[in-house]
């Protein structure tokens, strides 16, 4: 759903707040947070989508790692899981809902994660994803909000995911750059989120729908600053660029412009790039924002696990406007 369309769904609705609410839908974090006792936190996030690979056993664990992927930015360990599905009756044998499912399940158990139920419809379309719980300490739990002058940016994984699954879509995607993205989707973002735990940390967040720059932007809102992305250090799957250069993007990269809207500053970045860095993603990296001797301790601790982070921008005092791309 486009972001102005849920912003104005949810203007003028009243909920219920109970004061253990750390953490609410207020500033688009990436999860709820519910305080149950001083030491403990319970951390809750729902994600579910359509296909975006034809294999269904790939599919599930995709999903898997998309929904885990909330818990992880905001610094909670998960726990246990319910599987939410759409399932079009008539158009799909029982084969590919239990190759989706086995895909879901393989993947929850890599991150030690039970699925204890889950709930399934009717629909038009196919639809999977999880409801994920966690806990993590009261003191420890990752915000969008809290970005400072003078943090340096961290991203863990290249974009490209969404340009990379609409040419799939239109069998358009080579085959080696195809399992290029489905190896960075399937990959948790489970060892960025420990290596974060002896760090000081100032904002994390997941890089998904809104893209790079919708989930920076909203960083840089709720943090009060202004974020400045240097765009040729932000890594790219490999092979991206032919397809966003044959234009294809999915739908949700001019919903994520319009979310930004006049609070961005382009400068010079080429038109083609400004679409990249808006592109959907789906299971991305974390967008870490943490000191420079921090951010050097997490891509070395990184990279002693086969990981390579990438700094790609700094925060600044506001400017007037949340984003500065060079």
């Amino acid at each position: 759903m486009a972001p102005e369309v849920l912003l104005q769904a949810l203007s003028g609705i009243e909920t219920f707040r109970h004061p253990n609410v750390l953490v609410g839908y207020e500033t688009a974090d990436d999860a709820g947070v519910y305080l149950l006792d001083d030491r403990t936190a319970l951390v809750q996030t729902v994600d579910f989508f359509t296909p975006i690979v034809d294999d269904p056993f790939v599919f599930g664990q995709i999903a898997a790692a998309n929904a885990l992927s909330d818990i992880y930015a905001m610094g909670a360990t998960p726990l246990f899981s319910l599987a939410v599905l759409g399932f079009p009756k008539g158009k799909l044998g029982p084969d590919v809902l239990h190759q989706l499912l086995k895909g879901g399940a393989d993947k929850m158990r890599e991150a030690e994660v039970s699925i204890i139920g889950g709930h399934s419809v009717q629909d038009q379309e196919l639809k999977f994803g999880y409801a994920v719980t966690g806990t993590a300490s009261p003191d420890r739990i990752y915000r969008n909000r809290d970005a400072k002058p003078g943090d340096v940016l961290i991203l863990t994984k290249p974009l490209g995911t969404g340009v990379i699954s609409t040419g799939i879509k239109r069998n358009l995607t080579p085959p080696q750059v195809a399992a290029a993205s489905v190896r960075w989707m399937l990959a948790l973002n489970r060892p960025v989120s420990e290596a974060l735990r002896d760090l000081e940390v100032h904002a994390v967040t997941d890089i998904t729908g809104y893209g790079l720059l919708g989930h920076a932007y909203e960083v840089a809102s709720a943090s009060q600053v202004t974020i400045r992305i240097e765009s040729r250090q932000v890594p790219l799957i490999e092979g991206v660029w032919p397809l966003a250069e044959a234009g294809l993007f999915p739908g949700g990269q001019e919903a994520n412009r319009r979310m930004i809207g006049e609070q961005v500053r382009w400068n010079q970045t080429p038109p083609l790039l400004q679409r990249v860095l808006l592109d959907p993603q789906t299971s991305g990296g974390l967008l870490v924002s943490l000191p420079p001797a921090s951010a050097a301790a997490l891509r070395k601790a990184l990279e002693q696990r086969g990981i390579t982070a990438h700094e790609i921008g700094t925060v600044h005092p506001p400017m007037g406007f949340c984003l500065d791309i060079r």
